[in-house]
């Protein structure tokens, strides 16, 4: 699931096409497809790889014909491969789609037993399917498309072309964005902005549960049931870079807004609410191995440091295995105590970090195994794993990294579930609720986004400051680090974190009424010792800022800016809170007027050591 272009109008199709799946080369992926109707049919082009391949395949062999549908594919079912690249044809039906498609092993069965043939081993093949089947019971396209989306659950942008019925596309959304672009007698279809710019700036964004039947001409917009809907055409003003930042002032404020969609792209595809289990398809570990692992070295750096170190409190309380955190500049230099029976789990952004990827030789001689939570496919790192849990977070522009990290954080929770489930230790009933969870994380995290404004005020405030101190208990600790990196990455602020526990061991020097002191307070089972905490830098005149995700009057009474997040489950809390760090760390540097997308001295991937 990535980028999504469709052409319908008076110039051929397939270059307009390409160069519009160009603009959305942005969001990340591993193979590409571009079908074109034609008046003898429909030609499919798809291929492994990058739009280049692509580009080399439309050389050899040109698609022609005014009509077309394309898409970038970022493997979630089946690997990536040219089979399973969009788009998927099923009869006359042509179809390419971004999201997830919940039941589509019950729609398969159904449709094996109507005598169906599937060539991959996609979701999408299954729509495909599904609105053929109507066709072929006389049922007209618009209405064959309306009838296999009532049948369908999850999440989805869906173009289909129907070769039958040349003059019209038919599109459909739920929970995944889709806009349509009007032109001089003809239409666009895309999954994001950046892809029209080139031919129009006049949008409409579908809303979820909307079928649109776009003609060269243009468009009407319905309910699922038919009924018209009024939708106004916008006029996009923005310049194309401005649009690649989807009207954001920086990457980095998109990417923190990204978030509960990359979240989502990060498990969907890999858990199953029935059986209580997470998909470890990129990891091949068996029951008998992972009984015999003892130990779990972690290693990272940076950021992914610190979800290394919450991942730790996961896998030993999820999975009950005794885990040990390395900084990657570190671990090869102190001769660790690793093993056979020992697992590396590497964290990486980039999947290009030098000082983690050194850990890989160490492992090796240890004739350990090794695994890696990584963002970018095929990346050195996951190239020399044994194993790769993907994020799915797509290009992360922003070099203080955001969506990143909480995608590493809700991998590290669902590959904990996943081992626990292998080694025996964590019964299905407990995993069940865990995973049930998941599926409310992007609105938890959704809602922590909605005090973007409070916390631009609240930045005014704190601005000027020399020094922050975090604070932090338990599996929110490693999150008071993060918030700190955050700041002094991008406002060059000095700030520290620490366990809150540890204040009084020697940061507590350092508080006066010039330091704000940021304390993550949820109400957890180590509340009222971070309350304690506080009431010690109440007493020393710091400006405290609390944030939690319970309103109490003890708190309001003693902080200078109290701020709520939703009330999360344990393991996911420490998610929910990374956001107003996040946009604190943003807005401070705003108000600094640093570059908060290139601050100085850093790079995004750190490749020496």
């Amino acid at each position: 699931m990535c980028g999504i272009v469709g052409y319908i109008g008076r110039r051929e199709a397939a270059p307009i096409i390409l160069e519009s799946l160009r603009k959305l080369e942005y969001r990340g992926y591993d193979s590409a497809g571009i079908a074109v109707l034609n008046g003898e049919g429909v030609a499919v082009h798809r291929c492994l790889g990058k739009l280049n391949n692509l580009e080399k395949l439309l050389s050899a062999k040109p698609l022609a014909g005014s009509r077309g549908i394309g898409h970038t594919r970022w493997a979630t079912h089946g690997k990536p491969s040219e089979i399973n690249a969009h788009p998927h044809q099923a009869g006359s039906v042509v179809v390419v789609h971004n999201g997830i498609i919940e039941n589509y092993l019950e729609l398969k069965e159904y449709l094996l037993g109507k005598g169906a043939r599937f060539e991959s081993e996609t979701d999408t093949e299954i729509v495909a399917h599904l609105v053929d089947d109507k066709v072929r019971q006389g049922a007209d396209f618009l209405t064959a498309v309306q009838k296999s989306l009532k049948e369908i659950q999850g999440s989805y942008a869906l173009v289909f072309m129907n070769l039958n019925d040349p003059e019209r596309l038919i599109v459909a959304k739920n929970s995944t964005p889709i806009v349509l672009g009007s032109g001089n007698g003809e239409t666009l279809i895309a999954s994001d902005i950046p892809a029209l710019l080139d031919h129009t700036r006049k949008v409409t964004f579908l809303e979820d549960g909307e079928i649109a039947e776009v003609k060269a001409g243009g468009f009407r917009v319905m309910d699922g049931n038919g009924k018209a809907i009024s939708r106004p055409i916008k006029e996009i003003t923005w310049d194309a870079v401005a649009a690649q930042k989807g009207g954001y002032r920086h990457f980095m404020l998109k990417e923190i807004h990204e978030q509960p969609r990359t979240i989502t792209d990060t498990f969907r595809g890999r858990i199953s609410l029935k059986e209580g289990a997470v998909a470890l398809e990129g990891v091949p570990l068996t029951v008998a191995q992972m009984r015999r692992v003892k130990k779990i070295h972690l290693v990272a750096c940076g950021t992914a440091w610190h979800a290394a170190l919450v991942g730790k409190f996961m896998l030993e309380e999820i999975a009950r295995i005794p885990a040990e955190v390395d900084y990657g500049s570190e671990f090869r230099y102190r001769s660790p105590l690793v093993d056979r029976d020992s697992l590396l789990l590497l964290i990486s952004q980039s999947g290009e970090t030098a000082d983690t990827l050194a850990a890989v030789e160490t492992a090796r001689k240890k004739k350990a195994k090794v695994i890696s939570i990584c963002n970018v496919v095929d990346s050195t790192i996951a190239r020399k794993s044994d194993g790769v849990f993907y994020t799915h977070a797509g290009p992360e522009i922003s070099v203080a990294s955001t969506k990143a990290f909480t995608s590493q954080l809700t991998a590290m929770y669902l590959l904990a579930i996943g081992l626990g489930r292998l080694n025996g230790r964590l019964p299905k009933t407990e995993a069940k609720t865990l995973l049930e969870d998941t599926m409310h994380l992007p609105t938890w995290v959704e809602d922590a986004l909605k005090l973007d404004t409070e916390i631009e005020s609240l930045a005014r405030d704190v601005c000027h400051a020399a020094d922050f101190l975090y604070l932090g208990r338990g599996i929110n600790y490693p999150i008071a680090l993060e918030g700190a990196l955050k700041l002094k990455e991008i406002s060059y602020i000095h700030a520290e974190g620490y366990p809150a526990g540890e204040m009084k061991h020697g940061p507590i020097a350092l508080i006066d009424e010039k330091v704000p002191v940021v304390v993550l307070l949820p109400r957890d089972r180590n509340f009222q010792k971070t309350l304690s905490n506080l009431k010690e830098v109440e007493s020393r005149g710091g400006k405290i800022l609390a944030i939690t995700n319970r309103r109490d009057e003890t708190i309001d009474r003693i902080a200078f800016r109290t701020l709520v997040v939703p009330e999360a489950s344990h393991f996911l809390t420490p998610i929910v809170l990374t956001i107003p760090l996040q946009l604190l760390a943003y807005y401070v540097a705003i108000e600094r007027g640093t570059d908060v997308d290139q601050p100085r001295n850093l790079a995004k991937s750190v490749t020496v050591e």
